[in-house]
């Protein structure tokens, strides 16, 4: 993108030290990360497990995992996805893939055996990376989808190998051997040149439209991603710590974890999965700075009953991302912890950020202002030509440094939200007059009940204020005399109750009529995605599927009422 060429009203707020514009060199993550290493060989890279691997350590291993790589066949260009929870190794291999100039393809490890062939057919994946336990998943479609590599992790603790049929197989590879193989050292690397605009990550995500895409990220994407968030943190090199509990399968955390962690000499505290009492166990050990996580996170920290008790002082900034803050949780978060707890924004489009809050002079409620090398402005919901003054609602657009490069094989797709250099990201917004930005709710989101908009969030926002809620969200549901209506579910907090009618009747006076639920359904828990981000469209489908059964319930009723008619 280069410099933003036009004076901007946010510039003005952002902190000292932060600069407007930054040089973006050409170098790939490799680089990135081996100029860290060559500063900071024995800091720690990764605390995983109780065991720490130092920057030269971790680069050893990528060499050797690399050397493997190539022994194997992998090309330059060739895809191979990750399909493991977070790990040590899973960091390691991520480079290793990159270090061939292969294409790291982020897997989600929730996915069945359908949507995995679905991503591995569509990346054109030639190897897989994963560990014992998901081959149930994988062995199925091995055949229809002609991996030539299936590299496995904690082998050493898995005892059912022979079960799985791998173990004269081929394409079998223990990765956890590859990377004890010290004979590998002396192994000469092949020369491989690799740029920064060439491709590095296939990221699958849902897009701003339809069904999941792969996001084309190249090197200089992630790399001016990293650099921003960087510069935006105003970290100390070399002393960062930062706990890597989000799935590092999805680009907030591949970013905001790793790349983070990578660029500045720092150390990744790193969980497999959240598990709250190992979280805060993480921090009273090993002290993490940063924390980047989702809402719902921070709403289990702060309503653990013995929080005070942990050392959560040393985390000096949290990064909420992912999905909308509410007001509410950063307010109490702070009351409670002491801690920064800033909201930021972004999509898998953007590598991901793109909006972050000022860490000591947010605003609750803003996604707060584009990141340097980042312009953004709201454009018309009708036409998208059009850009708005502050204050009116559109569609948030986005161009900088780290905007994709397109869709893997879908260039219509690409054409419909890549205009111009801008990004559409599809999500509802308006900006203030200081610059500051804030998200409205999803296109696809906004419910439409009698004519009149309601834009979930909204409703949210009150709903987390109530002192019995713990978490709420708000969808738009099938209605014959509404065409949709706003139904709220709710989970209260522990030891806690409310009835359906007091909730309802404290939304009065907070929110027009028309936007209080005109049902409210309690439950234990909310759907969510691996990252903690409420998935509204399940609850959507819940509803629609009920009201098939109750439509076809009510036709089997009537005729079985007709029978009985006719032959009375």
């Amino acid at each position: 993108m280069g410099k933003v060429a036009t004076e901007r009203p946010w510039f003005k707020f952002y902190e000292p030290g932060v600069r407007l514009n930054l040089e973006i060199p050409e170098i790939t993550l490799v680089d990135m990360f081996k100029s860290s290493e060559q500063k900071f060989p024995d800091n720690p890279a990764l605390i995983f497990a109780g065991k720490t691997t130092t920057y030269r350590e971790m680069n050893l291993r990528i060499e050797r995992l690399a050397k493997v790589f190539v022994k194997r066949g992998v090309q330059k260009g060739d895809r191979i996805s990750i399909f493991m929870p977070n790990s040590a190794n899973w960091v390691i291999t991520f480079f290793a893939i990159l270090r061939v100039g292969a294409v790291a393809v982020q897997t989600n490890t929730l996915y069945v055996e359908n949507e995995l062939k679905a991503l591995l057919k569509d990346s054109g994946a030639i190897g897989i990376v994963s560990i014992p336990q998901l081959m149930p998943r994988i062995s199925p479609i091995l055949a229809e989808v002609d991996l030539k590599l299936v590299a496995l992790d904690w082998l050493s603790a898995f005892s059912g190998l022979t079960g799985l049929g791998l173990a004269d197989n081929p394409v079998f590879m223990d990765l956890e051997q590859s990377l004890a193989d010290a004979s590998l050292d002396t192994v000469e690397f092949p020369a491989i040149e690799s740029r920064s605009d060439e491709l590095a990550v296939l990221q699958y995500t849902g897009g701003t439209t339809g069904s999941p895409k792969g996001v084309m990220l190249t090197h200089r994407n992630l790399v001016a991603n990293a650099m921003q968030a960087w510069e935006w943190v105003n970290g100390r090199e070399g002393e960062e710590r930062v706990l890597t509990v989000l799935p590092l399968f999805h680009i907030y955390a591949l970013t905001a974890c790793m790349n983070l962690a990578m660029i500045s000499g720092g150390a990744m505290i790193i969980l497999p999965k959240f598990d709250l009492d190992a979280v805060l166990q993480h921090i009273n050990d090993y002290a993490p700075t940063l924390f980047p996580g989702a809402p719902t996170m921070y709403v289990a920290v702060i309503n653990h009953p013995r929080i005070k008790e942990y050392k959560v002082s040393s985390i000096r900034c949290c990064l909420s991302g992912s999905a909308p803050l509410p007001k509410e949780v950063a307010i109490r978060f702070g009351e409670l912890t002491g801690g920064r707890l800033v909201e930021a924004y972004g999509l898998s489009e953007s590598s991901p950020a793109s909006h972050l809050n000022p860490i000591f002079n947010a605003r609750v409620g803003s996604i707060g202002v584009p990141a340097p090398n980042t312009d953004a402005k709201i454009m018309d919901l009708e036409t998208g030509e059009r850009e708005l003054p502050p204050g009116e609602i559109g569609e948030l657009v986005i161009k900088g440094d780290q905007v994709m490069l397109a869709y893997w094989q879908k260039p219509e797709e690409t054409e419909e939200v890549l205009k111009d250099g801008w990004l559409y990201t599809g999500d509802i917004a308006h900006m203030d007059e200081d610059g500051f930005f804030y998200i409205v709710d999803r296109k696809k989101d906004l419910i439409i009940t009698g004519g009149y908009n309601v834009y979930p969030r909204d409703v949210e926002e009150v709903l987390y204020t109530h002192p019995a809620v713990r978490e709420a969200t708000c969808a738009g549901v099938p209605d014959a005399y509404w065409g949709e209506m706003v139904k709220a579910y709710i989970v209260l907090k522990a030891e806690t109750s409310a009835t359906e009618e007091e909730i309802l009747a404290y939304c009065e006076g907070k929110l027009a009529a028309y936007k209080i639920p005109k049902k409210l359904e309690f439950r234990e828990a909310l759907p969510k995605t691996a990252v903690g981000k409420v998935l509204r469209r399940f609850l959507v489908e819940e509803e629609r599927e009920k009201l098939r059964k109750h439509d076809k319930d009510r036709v089997a009723s009537g005729d079985a009422q007709e029978e009985v008619a006719v032959s009375s």
